[in-house]
């Protein structure tokens, strides 16, 4: 990626990710009892974005694993947990890079988690059942990921022919063929990975006032 778009992305994330560790030390000092549930959504957004999966023209996609976190703990504390997890693959797993690093913490640490924190919200207020609404956020999460990451690669490399709307047309044809299935199996695992909370730590959940306590209750006993 040229210079100038790596530093124009650094310079929108960090200040978005230093907003996130500010949040994340106040949550942290208020309630300790959330650490547990952070170290699994960071290790979910982890496990699941090192999953790479070749796509086509040499690229691949993963899932990304960041709709748990939003969902719990809202975008911004979840920017900082991606932005751990992306350093770490970039400097151990080869995955990813440390000049790209804040174009890829934009798009899968920031977009993704927003709008899949958003289809949270919407679902909820519509009194969708609380398990397809953390599908379709994880699902959102992911897909908007990939078209901001595409958005991100159009913008860099501009076709020759047809510029930017043909650049992208092209990128987000490469990733549309793995990443569509990829984003379903993700809000699946998502939507698992919940109600495994939900019956272990439905208290944390009131706390983190994630649903209500008639909700956590009714699929706590609906699952015994």
């Amino acid at each position: 990626m040229p210079l100038y778009w790596c530093v124009l992305w650094y310079a929108i994330s960090l200040p978005i990710v230093a907003y996130g560790a500010y949040k994340m030390n106040i949550m942290i000092k208020e309630n300790r009892e959330i650490l547990p549930l952070l170290a699994v959504s960071g290790a979910f957004i982890f496990v699941l974005s090192s999953l790479k999966m070749p796509s086509v023209t040499g690229s691949c996609s993963h899932p990304t694993g960041t709709g748990i976190g939003a969902i719990l703990f809202g975008p911004w504390i979840t920017s900082v947990l991606s932005t751990i997890v992306l350093i770490f693959q970039a400097v151990f797993l080869a995955h990813g890079g440390l000049t790209t690093l804040g174009a890829n913490t934009f798009s899968m640490g920031i977009v993704g988690p927003i709008v899949g924190y958003l289809v949270f919200k919407t679902c909820m207020k519509q009194n969708v059942n609380l398990y397809l609404t953390v599908f379709l956020a994880a699902l959102f999460a992911d897909w908007f990921t990939y078209i901001v990451t595409s958005i991100e690669l159009a913008l860099a490399f501009p076709a020759a022919s047809g510029g930017l709307l043909a650049s992208l047309e092209a990128f987000m044809g490469v990733f549309a063929l793995t990443q569509i299935p990829l984003a379903i199996v993700e809000g699946a695992v998502s939507a698992l990975l919940f109600k495994y909370i939900v019956q272990l730590r439905g208290d944390v959940l009131l706390k983190l006032n994630v649903a209500s306590p008639d909700t956590i209750k009714r699929l706590q006993e609906a699952s015994t």
